[in-house]
C-alpha cells in the first residue's frame, strides 16, 4: 500500500491564480512534492512507460543516495549551434524558476522543479542522422518525478498553471495518474534478464587503427600531447531492446557507476558510468579524476597484482596527472579552498581498475553548478591535452560521430544542487539496434593493436547488459 501525506493542491493553486496579476499572465511554475513510502525506482520506470512512453529518464550514484526517474516531459529546453550551449539552459531556466510558486515542499535536494539532461561531446564535431534526436544540449522538466534521497521517497508533480480551468484538470488528471503510477509500481518486478542473442559489428576497425597511427605521429611530432579516440561497435538483435531489462542489468553487474537513462521517442541513450565530472550540494563542489586503466585479475593475487602495475606505470601515471593538474586548475578559479590527496588510489569496475583522485572545494558566490559543468567539460580523460589543439584533431580525424558519448550527462534541480557524469561505458538504444562507445588516450608510443584491445575491456559492461557473456564473442 502505498500512503501519500497530502498536501492542499487547490489551496495552492487559488494563491497561483491571485500571483497572474503581477506577473502578465504568464504560467506559472507549480511543483508539489509529497513523501511517499520506499517502492523500487526502476519499478516506476516501467510503470511509467503506461502513461508516458518515449518521455523518461532514470538516473542513480554509485553510493544509491540519489535515484531520480521522471517520466512524461512537461518542459523541454532544447539548444542547438549556439557558442554558449551552458549558458543558454542555464538562462532559459531561470526564466522559468522566475515564474515559479513556491510551496516550501522542495527544501530536499533533488526534489521539486528540476532538469535532467545532457550536451553532445562536441557541438563542432561531425554530425550524422545516428544522433538525430540528440542536440547539442537538451534538458527536460518531467511531468511526476520519484526522488530517493538517502533512503526517503519523495513524488513531484509539475504543473504549468494558465487559468482555473486548468486547475480543475490539474486536480483531476494528473493527480490520478500520479497515484496509479504508485500504485502500479508496487505491482511491477524489474527483469534483470538480458539473454537475447545479437549481430555484432565492428565499425570501420582499421580506419580506426590507422587513425591511432596518425595520432601517434602527431604527438611524436610535438603538434599535441595526448588525444582521445573513440570508436564504435553496432549491435542487431531480433527484437526490440527493453531498456529497462538494460537498467536493470546494470544495477546489478555494475553497481560502483552511475546508471542512467535518457529516452528520446524510440531512441534511449544508457550507461553506466564510474567517471563524476561534477557535483555541487550547497556550497559544496566535487570533482572526480579518473584516467589510466588496466584490467582486472582473474584471482585476488593477480587483481592486486595488476592494481600495483598501474599504480607505477609511468604512462598511466603521467596521463592521470594531467586530468588532476587540469581539473584543479578549473576548481581552483572557481573555489575558496581546495582538498586534493597527493597520489591516486584505485578505483575498481567489474572489468576495469583506474587511477582515481578525488578533488574537492568550497564554491565562490554566483558559481553556477552549469559553469562548472563548461569548466570541466571535456576533461584530458575524455578529449585530450592540450584542449583545443586535442579537440581540433578529433574533429580531423576520429571516424565517427560520438554525439552525446563523453558528454556531461546529469541533473540540477531549482536551487542549483546537481550531479553531472561522464557519459562513457554507453550505448544508443534504437528499436532492435544498439550503438556502442568506448575510447582511448593516445600517446606517442601507443600503439593500434593493444588501443583497440583496450577499448574492448570498456565495452564490456554494456555488452553484458545487453546480452551477456555468451554473445561476447559474435
Amino acid at each position: 500500500m502505498v500512503i501519500i501525506q497530502e498536501k492542499n493542491i487547490k489551496k495552492h493553486l487559488r494563491k497561483v491564480d491571485d500571483l497572474h496579476s503581477y506577473k502578465n499572465f504568464n504560467p506559472i511554475l507549480v511543483s508539489e512534492v509529497k513523501k511517499v513510502e520506499n517502492i523500487d525506482p526502476l519499478s516506476f520506470f516501467i510503470s511509467g512507460k503506461k502513461y508516458f512512453q518515449g518521455q523518461r529518464f532514470y538516473w542513480n550514484d554509485p553510493t544509491n543516495h540519489t535515484v531520480i526517474i521522471g517520466v512524461g516531459y512537461l518542459h523541454t529546453i532544447e539548444v542547438n549551434k549556439s557558442s554558449d550551449r551552458f549558458g543558454d539552459v542555464d538562462r532559459q531556466w531561470k526564466q522559468i524558476l522566475a515564474n515559479r510558486y513556491r510551496t516550501n515542499d522542495d527544501e530536499v535536494i533533488g526534489t521539486g522543479p528540476m532538469l535532467f539532461g545532457g550536451f553532445s561531446f562536441d557541438p563542432l564535431g561531425k554530425r550524422t542522422s545516428l544522433w538525430k534526436k540528440f542536440p547539442d544540449a537538451k534538458f527536460i522538466m518531467p511531468t511526476i518525478m520519484l526522488s530517493i534521497i538517502d533512503g526517503e521517497s519523495w513524488l513531484t508533480t509539475n504543473y504549468f498553471c494558465n487559468d482555473r480551468e486548468n486547475e480543475n484538470r490539474f486536480s483531476e488528471d494528473l493527480e490520478n495518474v500520479a497515484k496509479g503510477l504508485l500504485e502500479e509500481s508496487g505491482k511491477v518486478v524489474a527483469n534483470n534478464s538480458a539473454e537475447s542473442p545479437y549481430h555484432k559489428t565492428e565499425v570501420m576497425p582499421e580506419e580506426w587503427k590507422a587513425s591511432v597511427s596518425k595520432i601517434a605521429d602527431k604527438i611524436q611530432a610535438g603538434e599535441v600531447e595526448k588525444v582521445v579516440l573513440a570508436r564504435e561497435i553496432r549491435l542487431q538483435f531480433d527484437q526490440t531492446i527493453d531498456a529497462a531489462v538494460v537498467i536493470a542489468t546494470l544495477r546489478e553487474q555494475q553497481p560502483m557507476s552511475y546508471t542512467f537513462a535518457f529516452e528520446n521517442g524510440d531512441d534511449c541513450f544508457v550507461g553506466a558510468s564510474p567517471e563524476r565530472l561534477v557535483r555541487k550540494k550547497n556550497n559544496e563542489l566535487l570533482s572526480t579524476c579518473l584516467a589510466g586503466s588496466i584490467k582486472r585479475g582473474k584471482s585476488l593475487k593477480e587483481d592486486d597484482e595488476l592494481g600495483n602495475i598501474l599504480l607505477k606505470d609511468k604512462k598511466n601515471i603521467i596521463e592521470h596527472e594531467v586530468v588532476v593538474h587540469m581539473i584543479k586548475e578549473a576548481m581552483s578559479e572557481a573555489c575558496d579552498k581546495l582538498e586534493v590527496p597527493n597520489k591516486p588510489s584505485l578505483y575498481k569496475m567489474r572489468d576495469i581498475q583506474h587511477l582515481y583522485t578525488p578533488v574537492k572545494g568550497i564554491v565562490k558566490d554566483g558559481v553556477s553548478l552549469l559553469s562548472m559543468v563548461q569548466r570541466l567539460h571535456p576533461t584530458p580523460a575524455l578529449g585530450g591535452f592540450p584542449k583545443e589543439v586535442a579537440m581540433q584533431q578529433i574533429r580531423e580525424i576520429e571516424v565517427l560521430d560520438r554525439g552525446w558519448y563523453a558528454g556531461p550527462i546529469g541533473w540540477f534541480d531549482g536551487n542549483d544542487n546537481g550531479e553531472f557524469a561522464v557519459a562513457i561505458r554507453s550505448a544508443l538504444l534504437q528499436s532492435k539496434e544498439a550503438s556502442l562507445f568506448a575510447g582511448c588516450g593516445i600517446v606517442g608510443d601507443s600503439q593500434p593493436e593493444s588501443e583497440f584491445k583496450e577499448t574492448e575491456i570498456k565495452f564490456k559492461p554494456m555488452l553484458y547488459a545487453l546480452g551477456g557473456e555468451k554473445n561476447d564473442s559474435k
